[in-house]
């Protein structure tokens, strides 16, 4: 569910009312904090938290699949150069007892061959279509903050995730790859490669941050321009919800590498299962960042248009509804349908009341838009 209020839309303004300078001065004008504040009630109202769970559960089940491909991918190679190298940086990317079924698919033998083929493909199918799912939920927790209530429909909603899947959702994940293990990528090559000298692994070393960052920034832009079901003002507006987005995302995958790498208690406290405890914690973390990105882009494009409150305001009032000359008449109706039925069931009418006195009153049609899926003009039955 979510109560916040429907972010209008604002892409029929100027470009010059909508540029990067344009969102700076409003970002001023309110204050930073304030908005930092305002950004996070509408996460919260927009049920973000349920999303981001929901989207790591997604994540996971893409991440763990395209893991697999890479393992038939070591049986592929073999115990070649590349084979090594691959071997090394899936030990890297899943830390716990892996290093021995790693070294099983070393051995060249015509059933390991066959069983990393079947892997590989499967691996790549199934995570494919795990990640488009992950792009559509992204759509429907990114509408919830924005208060849109309805996604696109169910074919445009799945065929449009299919595009983002590999637009914006292979790029994050390859970008997350390079954060994580490129490093024992770049030393492997050094073990393996006489070409791979040092300084090629200095150069790479410095080189796979601004990559890895690029590749965040770039699928951050591409899923706040196009997973929400509005029209969306232009990038330059956006950058400002996309860089707090990356930033979080990049500074919680960070911390939790290190944690995993350097701690001796993580892996001590989970074993074999630490490599998914850690994919399961970051994909938690992934979830928060770009739902909390999207609400700050959302609420400050509110803010432009004069859309102050990021939440509808609580209706909910138990003194107010016991109190007979300031209950809602809306209620005062409900109440009244809720005994009529009671009595037809063989319930009196004090113990119905008691019932319906616990619910809130219901939200009427002048109070807040029925249906806002925006003024896109899109069809409305998502």
């Amino acid at each position: 569910m979510s109560s916040t209020r429907l972010v209008p839309e604002t892409r029929c303004m100027a470009d010059d009312e909508l540029s990067a300078d344009d969102a700076w001065h409003t970002l001023r004008r309110h204050g930073g904090w304030h908005l930092l504040r305002d950004a996070f009630i509408r996460f919260r109202y927009g049920d973000a938290f349920s999303h981001s769970r929901a989207l790591a559960l997604q994540l996971c089940l893409a991440v763990v699949p395209f893991l697999i491909a890479l393992a038939g991918l070591i049986s592929d190679l073999g115990a070649d150069e590349g084979g090594l190298v691959v071997a090394d940086t899936v030990i890297a990317l899943t830390p716990g007892a892996s290093d021995g079924v790693v070294k099983e698919l070393l051995v060249d033998s015509e059933q390991t061959e066959e069983a990393g083929e079947l892997a590989l493909a499967l691996g790549l199918l199934t995570g494919l279509v795990a990640l488009t799912t992950t792009m559509a939920q992204v759509e429907r927790g990114a509408n919830r903050i924005y208060g849109v209530e309805r996604d696109r429909p169910a074919l445009w909603k799945y065929t449009r995730a299919a595009v983002l899947a590999l637009t914006a959702g292979a790029p994050a994940l390859v970008g997350f790859f390079i954060l994580v293990g490129g490093g024992e990528l770049g030393r492997s090559m050094g073990r393996h490669y006489d070409w791979w000298g040092p300084s090629v692994g200095l150069a790479w070393d410095v080189l796979r941050w601004p990559l890895s960052l690029g590749l965040t920034v770039f699928a951050v832009a591409v899923l706040f321009r196009h997973a929400p079901r509005r029209r969306q003002p232009g990038l330059s507006w956006l950058l400002f919800g996309a860089g707090f987005s990356t930033a979080l995302w990049w500074l919680a995958s960070v911390l939790l590498a290190g944690y995993v790498s350097y701690s001796d208690a993580f892996g001590a406290t989970y074993g074999a299962l630490t490599g998914m405890m850690a994919l399961l914690l970051w994909a938690n973390l992934t979830g928060i960042a770009l739902f909390g990105g999207l609400a700050f882009a959302a609420q400050l494009e509110a803010l432009r248009i004069g859309e102050h409150e990021p939440a509808e305001p609580d209706r909910w009032d138990p003194d107010r509804d016991a109190d007979p000359e300031h209950a809602d008449p809306a209620h005062a109706d409900a109440q009244t349908d809720t005994n009529a039925a009671a009595r037809a069931g063989g319930v009196d009418d004090d113990r119905a009341g008691t019932l319906v006195r616990g619910v809130p009153a219901p939200r009427t049609r002048g109070k807040r838009l029925t249906d806002a899926v925006g003024s896109g003009g899109e069809p409305r039955d998502g």
